[in-house]
C-alpha cells in the first residue's frame, strides 16, 4: 500500500506548528508512511474582488489568495497512492498511535470525524448547533441527517481520502479546477453566512453531494482541544489544536500544551 500524509505549513512560523508536524514527521517513519509538508502557497485560489464579501485582511496580507484552500493540492496524490491523509499543522500525534489508514478500508472512499458525535463538552454542542445551521441550513441539495446537535458535518482538519476518490474529480484532474467551479463560487467568495468558512463547507458539500461511502472514525483520530473534556482528550491518537487564539499564550508554550494532553 502507498500512503501519504500531507500538511500545508505557509505563513509564519510557530513554535506550536513546528512541534506539530515533527510529531507527524516521527509517526510516518515509525509506520512507514510518506511525509510531504507544503512550505510555499500552490494553488493561490483568490476570491472575485468585485463579489466577495470576505474581509480584505484575509486574503490581502496573503497576495491576494486564500491559504485555507491550500490543501486540496493534495488531490493530485489520489492518482498515484493508495491512501492520502490531509492532517491539519495544528494535529499532534500521540506517540506510539495505531497507523490511521489503517482505519478506513478501501471500500470506503473518505475518512474522517464527525464533529457532533465527538464527546463534547455541552458549550461545544452548542456551538456545533448554531454552526451548522448557519453554514448548511440554506444548502437543501444534500441531506445533512439533521438532530438536534445540528447537522453531520466532518472536521477538515483530518481527513483520509482513499484513491476511489478521484473518481468523483473525473472532470476537474487539477484541485484549482475542482476548486474553480462554478458551483463553489459562494464558497470562494465567502458570499452571507460563508464570510469566515474555510474549505470544510465546501469539502463536506462536496462528500454528500457526491454522496461517497464515508466511515466515520472515532474522536481519537481528532480530537479537538478545548471542545472535549481533559479527561477524554488524553484518550486521543490526533489532538487537533484547532483554535489558537484560546491556547494558552497562543499555543507558543508547547510545554504547558503537552502537560495538558499528555
Amino acid at each position: 500500500m502507498k500512503r501519504i500524509i500531507y500538511q500545508v505549513y505557509v505563513g509564519n512560523r510557530s513554535k506550536l506548528y513546528d512541534h506539530c508536524v515533527a510529531s507527524v514527521a516521527d509517526y510516518c517513519k515509525e509506520h512507514d508512511i510518506e511525509h510531504v509538508v507544503q512550505r510555499q502557497p500552490i494553488l493561490r485560489v483568490k476570491p472575485d474582488v468585485f463579489a466577495t464579501n470576505r474581509s480584505k485582511e484575509s486574503y490581502e496580507k496573503h497576495g491576494g489568495f486564500l491559504p485555507i484552500f491550500e490543501k486540496e493540492n493534495a488531490f493530485k496524490y489520489l492518482w498515484t497512492h493508495d491512501q492520502v491523509a490531509i492532517v491539519d499543522a495544528d494535529i499532534w500525534i500521540r506517540p506510539g498511535s495505531p497507523n490511521i489508514f489503517e482505519k478506513v478500508p478501501m471500500e470506503y472512499d473518505f475518512g474522517g470525524v464527525v464533529e457532533r458525535e465527538m464527546p463534547c463538552t455541552p458549550q461545544y454542542y452548542q456551538k456545533i448547533t448554531n454552526y451548522s445551521r448557519m453554514q448548511y441550513s440554506n444548502l437543501k441539495q444534500v441531506d445533512w441527517k439533521w438532530n438536534e446537535y445540528g447537522g453531520e458535518l466532518f472536521n477538515m482538519g483530518m481527513m483520509v481520502l482513499n484513491k476511489s476518490m478521484a473518481y468523483f474529480l473525473k472532470s476537474t484532474p487539477s484541485a484549482a479546477a475542482f476548486l474553480q467551479q462554478a458551483k463553489y463560487k459562494d464558497f470562494i467568495d465567502g458570499i452571507g453566512n460563508w464570510k469566515w468558512s474555510t474549505d470544510q463547507t465546501l469539502l463536506n458539500y462536496w462528500v454528500k453531494e457526491e454522496r461517497m461511502k464515508t466511515k466515520h472514525l472515532t474522536f481519537h483520530w481528532n480530537g479537538l482541544f478545548s471542545a472535549i473534556p481533559e479527561e477524554r482528550i488524553r484518550q486521543a491518537n490526533f489532538v487537533h489544536f484547532f483554535l489558537k487564539d484560546k491556547l494558552p499564550a497562543r499555543g507558543e508554550n508547547v510545554k504547558q500544551l503537552m502537560e495538558m494532553v499528555e
